[in-house]
């Protein structure tokens, strides 16, 4: 039986465009950065008030990533969808999608550098 979620991986072409996305577009905290003995170059991201972290990788000699829309998103709890949107705009990250209202507030997308998906919830207070 498993213990704890510890990380979830996104391997990327662009590594530090992506870690500029997920540190300055998202606030998330670079906790540290190593490359595996296979030659992979990790990045790992730490989410305020979270225990999970998220590792960026960097792998060239596996080829290309090939993005499949629509497979995967990370999705993160914002304070207000109105001024994340206005930061990310600012930062030339626009919304993909929404705002949205739902019953339990309102939701919206915006792209990663690598078309990964990012949902941003805003929970009705």
């Amino acid at each position: 039986m498993v213990k704890k979620l510890l990380h979830t991986r996104y391997r990327v072409n662009d590594l530090e465009k992506t870690i500029h996305f997920y540190t300055q577009v998202l606030g998330l905290k670079e906790i540290r950065r190593h490359k595996s003995p296979r030659g992979s170059e990790l990045v790992f991201l730490q989410t305020p008030n979270s225990d999970e972290l998220i590792e960026i990788c960097s792998y060239p000699a596996s080829g290309l990533v090939t993005f499949c829309s629509d497979l995967t998103h990370l999705a993160f709890e914002v304070e207000s969808i109105e001024e994340f949107a206005k930061h990310a705009a600012a930062l030339g990250y626009p919304l993909s999608d929404g705002p949205t209202p739902s019953s339990s507030g309102v939701f919206a997308f915006i792209d990663a550098p690598e078309g990964y998906e990012i949902e941003l919830i805003e929970y009705r207070k």
